[in-house]
């Protein structure tokens, strides 16, 4: 990580270093060196040449001389230059003598104009202090910009580590101005779902574990006395009997690896299923009318005044209703009410019974997988799926499942958003 923060600190400064010399040394050669600045030096230059060559010196003296800037002729014989140096009539060479005065040449006829020695401004001789503050200036932003971008890094590496080393809780805190708080989010969002897959995993096994040794052990028994039952003078009711409850205990062990398949289905969140427009009201009565025949306690509808829809999997919605119901008439004691509503930003559905309320200690755990409050009664033989598997529905359609529950009161509460399209169909 140090390695990455060192080379692109190093890139962003090198590369304002080197944008800012170019096009500073583009601004010289094509705006300093323009001649812009020379050109009273070069007129007074081609002024001279229009005077005879005996005269320039005399008309020369009696101009009103600045010590600072002196002002000679002399032969260009006199005048020793470097063959890459050449005089002309239009444009100035300078020399330099020392770091503090230079010379300004230029042809005029067969004579040299010579301007100096001038001194240079003292103030130009600031610029190069001020150019390299300015790059430091810049080194300085680009290391403001940098290393908060190389820390968030460096945490990323950390908490990736921490993954690595089976740390499934792990979770990134940055600054909400950080440059990779999207990928943090995204992290930790991976994070949350594989400790949740794992965690489920590790629910799956127990349950597998634990649920089916119950009923495999009465089978195993079963087994061992069937000799008994097989005799020729055996009881006939006896042996009817004895098969119907290996039946039950067979009927026990499929019933539960169809809640773990549908569970695990849903954990899967597979993103290829195709929603449509659903009426709920229609789906529900449906499902009502399924189950009257199973209900002791009446189901009393309250139908909405128009036809409510729902975008969503029909199949995965009625599973969640009927796993309610079924709920309800396990627990109700004389009536089962279910209201369907809807508001601009949602639709919810509410089942509602009379029967013995959930403790408050368990209201926040009976959505979680193969979670049982010990205090249910009433001859409960669920496997602790059924609630887990309708929050998993829920959370497919982007909406929840809440609880209220009192001694006598018990509601559950479907929420789907609200379909804002008007076009609807079942």
């Amino acid at each position: 990580m140090k390695r990455l923060f060192i080379s692109l600190y190093l890139l962003v400064s090198l590369s304002f270093l080197g944008i800012g010399w170019t096009l500073d040394s583009i601004w010289q050669n094509s705006v300093e060196d323009s001649g812009a600045m020379d050109a009273p030096l070069v007129a007074f230059a081609q002024l001279l040449a229009k005077f005879p060559q005996q005269d320039r010196e005399k008309y020369l003296n009696q101009l009103d001389r600045n010590a600072e800037y002196p002002l000679k002729l002399v032969d260009a014989s006199q005048i020793a230059l470097s063959p890459e140096s050449e005089l002309t009539a239009d444009h100035l060479l300078i020399t330099s003598q020392g770091d503090d005065h230079q010379f300004h040449f230029i042809k005029v006829g067969q004579q040299v104009l010579i301007a100096g020695p001038i001194e240079i401004d003292p103030r130009a001789r600031l610029r190069g202090l001020f150019t390299l503050f300015f790059y430091l200036s810049l080194a300085f932003v680009s290391l403001i910009w940098v290393w908060p971008l190389s820390r968030d890094l460096k945490t990323l590496k950390s908490a990736t580590r921490e993954f690595g080393q089976a740390k499934w809780d792990t979770q990134i805190e940055l600054s909400p101005r950080s440059q990779v708080l999207p990928l943090a989010m995204t992290f930790n969002k991976m994070s949350r779902q594989i400790s949740t897959l794992i965690e489920n995993q590790k629910h799956l096994s127990n349950a597998v574990s634990h649920e089916i040794r119950t009923p495999l052990a009465r089978l195993k028994f079963a087994l061992a006395l069937m000799p008994q039952y097989c005799q020729p003078n055996s009881d006939p009711a006896r042996r009817n009997e004895f098969l119907d409850e290996m039946k039950q205990d067979v009927k026990e062990m499929e019933n539960l690896l169809q809640e773990l398949l549908t569970y695990a289905s849903l954990e899967s969140q597979q993103k290829d299923i195709q929603f449509e427009h659903c009426a709920l009201e229609v789906l529900t009565a449906q499902t009502i009318e399924k189950l009257t025949s199973s209900i002791s306690a009446p189901v009393e509808f309250i139908k909405p005044s128009k036809p409510v829809y729902i975008i969503g999997d029909s199949l995965l919605i009625e599973r969640a209703i009927q796993n309610l119901i079924t709920n309800a008439q396990r627990f109700g004691r004389q009536s089962i009410k279910v209201e369907i509503k809807q508001s601009e930003q949602q639709v919810s559905l509410s089942i509602t019974d009379d029967g013995q309320g959930i403790p408050i200690e368990d209201q926040g755990k009976i959505f979680e997988p193969f979670y049982r409050s010990q205090s249910v009664q009433n001859g409960n033989k669920g496997h602790g799926l059924g609630l887990a598997i309708i929050k998993r529905i829920m959370d497919r359609h982007e909406g929840k499942v809440t609880v209220e529950s009192t001694e006598g009161h018990t509601c559950f509460t479907l929420y789907w958003p609200a379909v804002k399209s008007s076009r609807t169909s079942h």
